[in-house]
């Protein structure tokens, strides 16, 4: 007599990976497993998943592990004539800069770049009469509390200060948002090497730097101080991905040499962003 149990036909694969999706994962680390797992089996695409990895990853950065830094914030001083900040704004090619009143520090408000057109169309209207409130966060909110206070107050840059109240640096949505969906580009974004290494605020040990990963290992030796080969890989990325044997994943953490490396911005095929933090001699692996 046959088992009726051997007439049950066997879960699918859906139904398998659903229930392996419904039972509640008991931390972070489980629940990439689990949409990683999605992945493998082609329930999510390559691109779906690294914008969730980077969700999950905005409860982790703050608003100064990106932030473009005080020293290189293009700014226009209040004292500036009508002529001057025009010829600026249309070198820079920004559409909005902080404006500052005898100090870096004191930001008096922000100015838009399409404002500037009101100089031409009315009479006795200063750059003062232009400004539009500044909104001030602090370099420790976190990027998903940071995004949501975007939306909340409408505001599409935010200037980062310390715990001090100084100027730390400064912060736009789009800078957070590409921490979700990649590189946002337009046609006025050139290639320029003093972007590629960016230090930010210290960590641990002292200072840290921003580096794009497809950063020549020759710049990256000069400004950080390294001696890696740069005949035997061309980038940053290169070196850090055949020192692991892997692509590493986003939020994942490398010890190489003395350096400590965070994968902030990546995907299954490259990494595209590091946080990199140089260790002290004493602590460096001999």
């Amino acid at each position: 007599m046959p088992d009726p149990s051997s007439s049950k036909s066997k879960p699918t694969l859906l139904e398998r990976m659903s229930a392996m999706l419904l039972r509640a994962p008991d931390d972070r680390d489980q629940l990439l497993q689990l949409l990683r797992q999605s992945q493998e089996r082609d329930l999510l695409d390559a691109e779906a998943m690294s914008m969730i990895e980077g969700v999950l990853q905005m409860t982790e950065l703050c608003a100064r592990d990106i932030m473009v830094p005080r020293s290189q914030i293009d700014e226009i001083d209040i004292t500036w004539s009508a002529a001057e900040v025009v010829r600026f704004a249309i070198q820079t090619a920004h559409s909005r800069f902080p404006v500052v009143e005898n100090d870096r520090d004191n930001v008096i408000g922000i100015l838009h770049a399409k404002d500037l057109l009101r100089l031409y169309a009315e009479k006795d209207v200063s750059i003062r009469d232009l400004l539009r409130p500044a909104h001030f966060v602090p370099d420790t909110m976190r990027l998903n509390a940071l995004l949501r206070d975007f939306r909340l107050s409408r505001k599409h840059l935010a200037i980062v200060v310390d715990e001090y109240g100084g100027v730390a640096g400064l912060i736009t949505i789009e800078n957070v948002l590409e921490q979700i969906v990649g590189e946002i580009e337009d046609e006025f974004d050139q290639g320029d090497d003093s972007d590629n290494i960016v230090q930010i605020d210290a960590g641990s040990y002292g200072p840290r730097f921003r580096v794009n990963a497809l950063t020549g290992l020759a710049q990256f030796n000069k400004v950080l101080g390294t001696n890696f080969d740069d005949d035997a890989f061309d980038t940053v990325g290169g070196l850090v991905t055949e020192r692991l044997g892997r692509v590493p994943r986003r939020g994942e953490r490398i010890e190489l040499d003395r350096l400590v490396i965070d994968v902030i911005r990546g995907d299954d095929r490259s990494i595209h962003t590091l946080l990199i933090e140089p260790l002290p001699d004493d602590l460096a692996p001999r």
